[in-house]
């Protein structure tokens, strides 16, 4: 599993080398695209990383102006994780390319029942 995770990361991160990120940063990206910015904790148990590693990974994206972060307005302790517009503009430029990659991705699978692949998959997770 190892193997095929890293392989699948390094497929992704080539793909979105022409828009500069990798592709833990997209998934990043992608957690934070909701109507309301969330909290750290709630990224980081989604992401599966602690909030030290997530807050690490945020780095990256503040200094690009992807993301900024902000005192949550429902409990001035957290901290709200926000996609700025200059961040939803580069995931709806990511957005096709992670579609795909992941249709070409499954087109090298035949035989394989992605939905159980699916099933299993995020039962691990």
């Amino acid at each position: 599993m190892q193997r095929a995770a890293r392989a699948l990361a390094r497929r992704f991160d080539e793909a979105f080398r022409p828009l500069g990120i990798t592709s833990g940063q997209f998934s990043l990206l992608m957690s934070l695209n909701r109507p309301e910015p969330p909290p750290m904790g709630p990224v980081a148990n989604l992401l599966a990383m602690d909030r030290t590693t997530l807050t690490a990974a945020l780095k990256p994206l503040r200094r690009r102006g992807l993301v900024r972060v902000a005192m949550d307005k429902n409990d001035r302790r957290s901290r709200a994780l926000i996609l700025t517009a200059k961040g939803k503009g580069l995931l709806a430029r990511a957005a096709p390319i992670w579609e795909r990659a992941h249709a070409e991705i499954e087109r090298n699978l035949p035989g394989v029942k992605l939905a159980e692949l699916r099933a299993g998959l995020m039962a691990v997770s």
